[in-house]
């Protein structure tokens, strides 16, 4: 009798065993397959590309995101949790605006660099997220690659974000007067050292704008952005969808904003005829019909949407333009990313990864470190400072 259930207990965990063992191996046989794969560059330029596949060489590889962790929101969310913040130690300047407003920036001079010259060092301008802050790690994190190739770094805020708000005016995708004022000034101060943007989410879709309606009068030898919302009305239906998206990806962003609105009530009530309506917002489409389309000018939304939209202002770029999406980017679809505008129109390389979430891209079994946005942002940014004038010059 001892020996039968014997036999039959190890027969029960040879077949335990052998189902965890099938499911591992199917798991690794569908990573391997269908997530590990080289990313696709979307690029006309000829020479913009050669310049990217000689100096970037991260694009010869293939993203291998996390793979506990490479569903879309998995790395959206997980990112903010698990990965470490470098320490960085910025100097705060508050910059006073035209109309009396006033922003933060955060400057990291990187006293140590090897271009000693203030006054010719290479300088990254960075803009956060939606309502980001240098603090982001995934901001300190671009500091750091910036540093460790002798760079300086300056973190811009938009109003209201680490410095009190003076005006009812905030910020919007759409709207570069700030941006354009403050990297005039930086110009202005340093006009020898060659500047480049780099902005995240909205702080892309910011920096696109700002370089795509300056043209030939941009100030910025080139540009990065990343994971941005290329066509914000199929963004704003992607994170309407039910689920995940619409209740906790979309509700915690629209929390955030209503937030902001009322730690500054006291500037809001004047301008705003239903302020109580604004912080009734649960999504971003209420918070944008009811505050920002209003404070910006605009008839609706809808007219705010499609000044915000980046996707159709591709040919007004004039200097090399590096964008880094995901396919799986839960803020903005697959189909919204215009990988055909950008293989017929010059100045611009989209990167395409098929996982990698909303700023997300983290990569290795304990992914608290190094991201592939980090070491693509490396990469390029040192690729211009270092060989942009000399490949990279207007025909």
């Amino acid at each position: 009798m001892g020996e039968k259930e014997g036999s039959g207990t190890l027969l029960e965990n040879i077949s335990s065993l052998s189902i965890v063992l099938f499911f591992i191996i199917s798991y690794l046989t569908y990573y391997l397959l269908f997530v590990v794969k080289k990313p696709r560059l979307a690029c006309k330029d000829k020479k913009f590309r050669n310049f990217l596949l000689d100096y970037c060489p991260i694009l010869h590889e293939k993203f291998k995101p996390t793979i506990w962790c490479f569903e879309s929101r998995a790395q959206t969310i997980f990112r903010s949790i698990v990965k470490s913040s470098p320490k960085v130690s910025f100097e705060s300047e508050l910059v006073l605006l035209p109309d009396g407003g006033q922003l933060l920036l955060d400057w990291f001079d990187n006293s140590e660099s090897e271009f000693k010259d203030i006054r010719t060092r290479p300088t990254v301008i960075l803009l956060p997220g939606l309502t980001g802050t240098s603090n982001e790690s995934y901001i300190t994190h671009l500091v750091h690659q910036a540093a460790q190739h002798g760079y300086r770094s300056v973190v811009f805020h938009n109003r209201g974000m680490g410095a009190q708000l003076l005006t009812p005016k905030t910020y919007c995708a759409a709207n570069v007067e700030d941006l354009t004022y403050v990297i005039n000034l930086l110009k202005e101060r340093l006009p020898e050292a060659p500047f480049i943007g780099a902005g995240v989410s909205l702080g892309g879709m910011i920096l696109f704008n700002y370089l795509a309606k300056l043209g030939d009068q941009c100030k910025l030898e080139a540009g990065m952005c990343i994971s941005v919302a290329w066509n914000v009305f199929e963004s704003v239906l992607e994170i309407e969808k039910p689920g995940l998206n619409r209740h906790v990806l979309n509700r915690i962003l629209a929390k955030g904003l209503v937030s902001h609105v009322k730690s500054n009530m006291a500037l809001f009530d004047k301008h705003l005829e239903d302020i109580d309506h604004v912080l009734e917002s649960s999504t971003i489409r209420e918070f944008d019909s009811r505050f920002t389309a209003k404070m910006f000018g605009y008839p609706s939304c809808e007219d705010y949407y499609h000044d915000a939209t980046l996707h159709n202002k591709i040919h007004a770029l004039r200097v090399p333009v590096l964008v880094l999406s995901a396919e799986d980017d839960p803020f903005s679809p697959s189909h919204a990313i215009p990988a055909e505008e950008a293989e017929q129109n010059d100045n611009i390389a989209i990167v395409i990864t098929s996982h990698g979430g909303h700023i997300g891209f983290m990569e290795g079994f304990f992914p608290r470190h190094e991201s592939y946005m980090d070491r693509l942002f490396s990469q390029y940014v040192k690729a211009i400072f270092t060989h942009g004038p000399e490949h990279l010059k207007q025909n």
